[in-house]
């Protein structure tokens, strides 16, 4: 995979298209400690399945989570499970989906529901090559609610 692959959302999450088994030691060196799949299995069955990259990590000393994401969209207990996820990492957190917009939106809501302003996770998010207007609404709630 190219270098540019792991895009930065902030000091201490990347975001990224689907992930090969090699790319684990890349992020790794990176200062990576958790990979958060954000893939069904089974999306893509000729990309690697959520066992091969949890087994690449785990082989490589890193964390790993599965918060699959599919087409049908967003629900809280993901945002929960993304936020957990973010909020307990020991190091930088490389989080996939097939193109990576599936990690930057659900990683955008965590972090509205934890009290960042949206404006500035639009602008990160931006500045990483994602666009997050298919949640922004519910960022304004969830960041509304976080400050009250």
């Amino acid at each position: 995979m190219a270098d540019d692959i792991f895009r930065t959302l902030s000091d201490s999450v990347l975001a990224s298209p689907q992930i090969q088994v090699e790319d684990v030691a890349r992020a790794r060196d990176q200062g990576v400690t958790l990979i958060v799949n954000n893939r069904p299995d089974g999306e893509s069955p000729d990309d690697p399945q959520g066992p091969e990259i949890k087994a690449a990590a785990t082989a490589a000393g890193l964390d790993y989570v599965a918060i699959p994401v599919t087409h049908s969209g967003f629900s809280m207990p993901q945002v929960d499970a993304m936020a957990d996820a973010l909020s307990g990492a020991q190091g930088k957190v490389l989080a996939y989906c097939r193109s990576g917009t599936r990690s930057t939106l659900l990683w955008a809501m965590a972090r509205a529901k934890q009290g960042e302003s949206p404006d500035a996770i639009a602008e990160a998010a931006a500045a990483a090559g994602y666009d997050v207007t298919p949640v922004r609404a519910t960022m304004n709630a969830l960041a509304a609610q976080a400050n009250d």
